[in-house]
């Protein structure tokens, strides 16, 4: 196998610091910038920091002007189109021009409305070369849920999943702590802290009075976490209220006592009703899109992951197997008896790792 190129080696740099930004910068884009001259040297790098604050090519020209580098004449490695508009920061476009870069290769261009090709129309008509598509899959990958919030309006469902190996995520009678062990534990929570809100249903916070937060790893943020709650039945006194985060619950009846109590314990509130009395799930999806959110982290109990699956609304499932059978217990999803294997919903595998005595699969539709 040949050695990657120059620009190849940048490019999984650019992207490495990009990773950085992985529990940071939501509702933004987690973008990495690195700059070099003609001689293959690194000027200086950067990342996406927190919304509000410097976008990624603003911190790699900070860094190379700490170091008293001249950048006439620079290439600028970006994993995603820099911005073209004035939004809480200035246009990045701009300020590589403005500091004389001379050629930008981008990895995917930006969906987003308010830049589209905006950006790289800008480096062009100021003489910039750009070139765009070195290493676009794994660009992508690192912004999946901006990517299919601006494309689709709604955040990328990743549902998580903890199940013996014949499928069950807890016996008969509720019991389901701890199915996996302490290496899977910490790593669902890190796929946590990269999500913009957890979801979760009532049946869960009522079986099991979850926190749902981020405990098990450190980040600079705790995600907001979304209850689905038709009745307005999530109690006071749940642990869910303890960590100090965004609250969204959407219940299903119109605004009542139970409602308001909620409101006054901190929530924010949205009553979202389809035909069946039920929260209207796709309208939901839509609402979380609209709020911002990204990467949406479903821990939910086999009711509520049927409801969503038969929706279509997940898009990845995050499957912990602990290498145990369980018998006759609760299913990852609850499902009505198909008659034809047509019927099932079909996914790819993307991923099958080791953690700790487990495994983690990872399959997308």
């Amino acid at each position: 196998m040949s050695e990657p190129t120059f620009d190849v080696r940048m490019m999984q740099r650019a992207l490495e610091l990009a990773g950085q930004a992985l529990f940071l910068t939501s509702p933004n884009p987690r973008v990495g910038c690195v700059l070099t001259d003609a001689q293959s040297r690194v000027l200086g790098e950067g990342h996406t920091q927190a919304v509000g604050q410097a976008h990624a090519e603003v911190m790699a020209l900070r860094d190379a002007q700490s170091r008293g580098h001249d950048l006439q004449g620079a290439t600028a490695y970006v994993t995603l189109e820099p911005c073209a508009h004035q939004g809480r920061t200035g246009p990045c476009c701009e300020a590589l021009t403005q500091a004389g870069v001379a050629r930008v290769v981008v990895a995917l261009a930006d969906p987003n409305p308010l830049v589209a090709g905006r950006g790289l129309a800008h480096l062009r008509a100021h003489g910039v070369k750009v070139e765009l598509g070195l290493l676009a899959e794994q660009a992508h990958d690192m912004n999946i849920g901006f990517m299919s919030r601006m494309t689709r309006g709604r955040p990328w469902v990743r549902m998580k999943i903890a199940a013996s190996l014949d499928g069950q995520t807890a016996l008969a009678n509720g019991l389901s702590q701890w199915i996996t062990g302490p290496e899977a534990r910490a790593d669902g929570h890190a796929w946590r802290a990269r999500a913009c809100a957890i979801l979760t249903g009532m049946g869960t916070v009522r079986e099991d009075d979850p926190r749902m937060d981020v405990r098990l790893v450190q980040t600079p943020r705790q995600p907001a976490l979304v209850v689905v709650d038709s009745r307005w039945e999530t109690p006071a006194t749940a642990q869910l209220w303890a960590p100090r985060r965004p609250v969204w619950i959407y219940g299903a009846q119109q605004p009542n006592a139970a409602q308001q109590a909620l409101i006054e314990r901190g929530a924010e509130v949205r009553c979202m009703a389809n035909a069946a009395g039920k929260v209207d799930l796709i309208a939901m999806m839509a609402d979380l899109g609209q709020r911002g959110v990204n990467e949406l982290h479903i821990e939910a109990g086999h009711l509520l992951n049927g409801s969503l699956l038969r929706a279509g609304l997940v898009d990845e499932l995050l499957i912990y197997l602990a290498p145990q059978m369980l018998g006759n217990g609760r299913g990852m999803a609850q499902w009505p008896e198909f008659t034809d294997l047509s019927q099932a919903l079909s996914f790819e595998w993307i991923e099958c790792e080791r953690m700790g005595r487990d495994l983690r699969l990872r399959a997308r539709r």
